[in-house]
């Protein structure tokens, strides 16, 4: 093959390449999840504003954001996935609220009543009460109390509850994180509306906004048979392309042979220059803060891991220091 055929070849592939990029890119930016103006219960009562999600999404971000556990996968896991976390525990809260609501205990009911409850809350989590006419989210006065439920436990956690000391170690959140009262209502606004997200089907369809992620079967979040074939399809191709490859440099193998060749080492018998010298020092001082920068990485792993031991044994240096 010719030279110029294989540029067409690279120029088609590039081209294919990024036409098909557009085309989901814009396919994605068309069903991106829709924020909404205000969640109101059916009673008319506001649970949040849209505001109040964008700017919980800035106070998220402003405490370190995804290095602070993940939200829909993406970020670090020293901490839960914050959606999937609300996710799975408003499920649980929500079904005790679901039977609270006819005076019965859950655990107390036999199976078949049990899959009657389970069904329901599969039901009112998955339906989609979004009105694109007033752009607002309808929910239940029972959804409504286990959001406020969790934004307690929530405010706990990222605020200076006691009782959630050992829990904040774990997940490597310093006390007083948010240290606002407000601030941490706006964050768990965008928390609610990440899980909701996650849990609500998408118009005519029966997958979620996120594909059915989190799994839990319980409430009906199971990857689509969809998600198995183009994973699939995707791997299939690439061991394709990749075949295709090999076969053509099996075809094509007779290598390219420069005529001109050195008959010794170019660099063997070297002689710096005092420029050449010069840059040694250049050389040496990237070498080392190469290396600081490599060390001040390791005790930022460190102590992100270990979140506020920096904090107390800092204090516990101060408090060793016998002053005169």
């Amino acid at each position: 093959m010719t030279p110029k055929k294989l540029w067409q070849w690279l120029a088609g592939v590039i081209i294919t390449s990024f036409a098909v990029l557009i085309f989901y890119g814009v396919d994605i930016y068309r069903k991106i999840p829709p924020i909404p103006d205000k969640v109101l219960t059916t009673e008319g009562i506001i649970v949040a504003k849209g505001q109040d999600i964008k700017d919980g999404q800035n106070v998220w971000q402003s405490i370190g954001g995804q290095t602070v556990g993940s939200i829909w996968g993406h970020g670090a896991y020293i901490a839960p996935d914050w959606s999937a976390d609300f996710l799975h525990r408003e499920s649980l809260l929500l079904l005790e609220e679901l039977t609270r609501k006819d005076g019965k205990v859950f655990k107390n009911l036999p199976d078949e009543e049990q899959a009657k409850y389970k069904f329901l809350l599969k039901k009112e989590l998955r339906r989609n009460t979004l009105d694109k006419h007033t752009n607002t989210i309808v929910i239940s006065p029972e959804r409504a109390k286990v959001w406020q439920q969790l934004a307690d436990y929530y405010a706990k956690i990222f605020m200076n509850a006691p009782e959630m000391n050992q829990l904040r170690n774990h997940y490597a959140i310093p006390k007083n994180t948010v240290k606002d009262v407000d601030r941490m209502a706006k964050m768990n606004a965008f928390f609610a509306w990440t899980a909701w997200v996650c849990i609500t089907e998408r118009p005519g369809d029966d997958v979620t906004y996120t594909n059915n992620w989190p799994h839990d079967e319980s409430i009906g979040n199971i990857p689509p048979p969809s998600l198995h074939l183009w994973s699939g399809f995707s791997i299939l191709m690439l061991l394709a392309c990749v075949g295709l490859l090999v076969f053509y440099h099996a075809r094509n193998k007779d290598e390219e042979i420069s005529e001109v060749l050195p008959s010794e080492d170019p660099l063997r018998n070297m002689k710096p220059t005092p420029s050449m010298k010069a840059t040694l020092k250049y050389i040496w001082v990237v070498a080392l803060l190469i290396l600081i920068q490599m060390l001040a990485g390791v005790i930022t792993a460190h102590y992100g891991v270990e979140g506020s031991a920096l904090r107390n044994s800092s204090r516990r240096d101060s408090s060793s220091v016998n002053f005169p």
